[in-house]
């Protein structure tokens, strides 16, 4: 897509490009390759922001793995989390004795993750990482420790690559500051 496209319009500025999330997420692959090698882990998806970036990573693993998905919500169709989770979308199959990599698009508030985190340790995962593609640790409202992340990036309502407003803008393959306008005012 090139980047004078329609959607491209609604950004302040691109903050991360198609080339840079490559990168960053070929090399944290091959670090989980690493890590996971000779084990069985399960990935899981916090859908929908972070599918794009999930299946571009686990492509980049050469290891064996299980893929799972989950749909949880604190957004709405704001651009703040209420902080209050709901699991919309279980996991199909028990984590039991599993090593548990929860996959997010971005870490914000960190309540999100941080009440995940407890939900599969009281279902007994052997352990939980928190692999995320954007940190955005001035956000933070919690005590929670990232494990991996390609990107921190500061405080500004972000777009594409999955991450939307409204349910817009997952498609840019960039990632964008949406503009003030598109939101301010709204709801």
């Amino acid at each position: 897509m090139d980047t004078n496209a329609l959607l491209y319009q609604d950004l302040e500025k691109v903050l991360v490009t198609r080339e840079e999330i490559a990168k960053a997420v070929k090399e944290l692959g091959q670090k989980l390759t690493e890590k996971y090698r000779g084990e069985d882990p399960i990935f899981v998806c916090i859908l929908k922001g972070a599918s794009v970036f999930f299946t571009d990573l686990v492509r980049e693993i050469d290891a064996p793995l299980t893929m799972d998905f989950m749909m949880v919500s604190s957004y709405g169709s704001s651009t703040k989390s209420t902080g209050v989770v709901k699991i919309v979308k279980d996991l199909d199959k028990p984590v039991t004795d599993r090593h548990v990599v929860l996959v997010e698009d971005i870490v914000d508030s960190g309540m999100t993750l941080h009440y995940l985190k407890k939900v599969f340790a009281n279902r007994e995962a052997k352990s939980v990482s928190i692999v995320t593609l954007l940190d955005k640790p001035a956000r933070r409202r919690v005590d929670l420790k990232v494990d991996y992340s390609c990107f921190n990036i500061p405080d500004a309502f972000v777009v594409g690559y999955g991450l939307d407003y409204d349910e817009k803008y997952r498609n840019l393959p960039d990632i964008g500051v949406l503009h003030p306008k598109i939101y301010e005012n709204q709801g």
